[in-house]
C-alpha cells in the first residue's frame, strides 16, 4: 500500500516537494479502526569508519525506508504482523516538513490535534516520551 496526500499516491521522493526532510504521518488499521500519528524521515545519516589510510570517519546519507514503513509503535508491528495483506492499511501523509525541528513539532501539533492520548482509536501511548495517556486524569 503507497502513501496517500491529499487524494494522490506518493510513490518517489519525485512525487514530494523539493527539499522535504520528512512527513508527519497516520496510519490506520482499516478492519480494527486502530490509528497511529508519527513522523518519517526521508534521508537517513550513518556514520561509516575512516576508509584505510584514512583517519576522517564518513558520513553517508541515503534514501530511508520510508516506502515500506509501518510504524515503529509495538501494537502497530503486531497489526501488520497479523495482517494478511498490507491492504488492510491506510497509510495518509498530513504535512510534509523541510527541517528536524519542523517535523517534531508537526508530529506534536498533530498528536495534540488528534487527542491521540484520550481518543480509544489512536494507539499512540505517549507524545514526545514524556506525556502519557495513563497519567491523564479521566474525564467526569
Amino acid at each position: 500500500m503507497d502513501w496517500i496526500y491529499k487524494g494522490k499516491q506518493v510513490k518517489t521522493i519525485e512525487d514530494m516537494p523539493k527539499g522535504v526532510f520528512g512527513f508527519v504521518y497516520e496510519i490506520t488499521h482499516i478492519h480494527s479502526g486502530k490509528k497511529y500519528i508519527g513522523k518519517k524521515q526521508i534521508m537517513t545519516n550513518r556514520t561509516l569508519p575512516p576508509l584505510k589510510g584514512e583517519r576522517k570517519k564518513r558520513k553517508v546519507t541515503k534514501e530511508g525506508s520510508w516506502k515500506t514503513y509501518y510504524g515503529s509503535q509495538e501494537e502497530m508491528k503486531q497489526l501488520v504482523k497479523e495482517a494478511k495483506s498490507l491492504e488492510e492499511f491506510d497509510r495518509r501523509i498530513l504535512k510534509y516538513c523541510f527541517t528536524k525541528k519542523e517535523l517534531t513539532y508537526r508530529e506534536l501539533e498533530e498528536q495534540v490535534l488528534h487527542k491521540v492520548l484520550e481518543d480509544d482509536r489512536y494507539i499512540n501511548n505517549n507524545i514526545l516520551g514524556k506525556f502519557f495517556g495513563k497519567d491523564l486524569i479521566p474525564k467526569e
